[in-house]
């Protein structure tokens, strides 16, 4: 048995469709490799060194951003050293001003104190004198009503109550 295959319409019946549609076959092969495949390949290269070049492009520029990277974190190291020695070197200065300003302080204490003392003594001078006159004049008209006489000779009165506050301040002070 005979296999019939019924191509139908696909199957030329002339020898001459054969031949002109080989023919046709050809040229357009032809056209094609000649006008078609040069186009395709020199879009594919273009597009393959653009894509290259976008890949190197890319690297370089990582590779930069790397670099860039390094500095900026070896500037970063250098500016917290930086500010490191400075905070340093405020803590020394600071220490040293507190130091400067305490003696400051000292020696203005110092000076003040002894000012307030020489006051006190030359108050205390002043003082003791004008407690002197006060009570010699008291003791003089005291010891005139006593005695009954007057004791004006300055002189005399002066002298007698030289001696009875030389005589007080020679005494022991009472403890109360």
């Amino acid at each position: 048995m005979l296999l019939e295959i019924n191509l139908g319409p696909l199957l030329p019946e002339e020898l001459s469709e054969i031949i002109a549609g080989a023919v046709l076959f050809l040229i357009v092969w032809w056209v094609v490799a000649k006008k078609v495949v040069p186009v395709f390949e020199k879009t594919y290269a273009d597009r393959t060194a653009e894509i290259t070049g976008g890949i190197e492009k890319a690297e370089a520029a990582q590779k930069e951003a790397a670099e860039a990277l390094a500095e900026y974190q070896a500037q970063l190291a250098t500016a917290r050293a930086e500010a490191g020695r400075i905070r340093e070197d405020a803590r020394a200065q600071a220490v040293t001003l507190a130091a400067e300003i305490r003696e400051q302080a000292q020696a203005d204490s110092t000076r003040l104190v002894a000012a307030a003392k020489a006051q006190i003594e030359v108050e205390r001078y002043q003082v003791i004198h004008q407690l002197r006159a006060e009570v010699g004049g008291l003791a003089t008209q005291l010891a005139g009503r006593i005695v009954g006489e007057s004791l004006e000779d300055d002189e005399r009165a002066r002298r007698s109550v030289d001696r009875f506050i030389a005589d007080l301040e020679s005494q022991p002070a009472e403890k109360t």
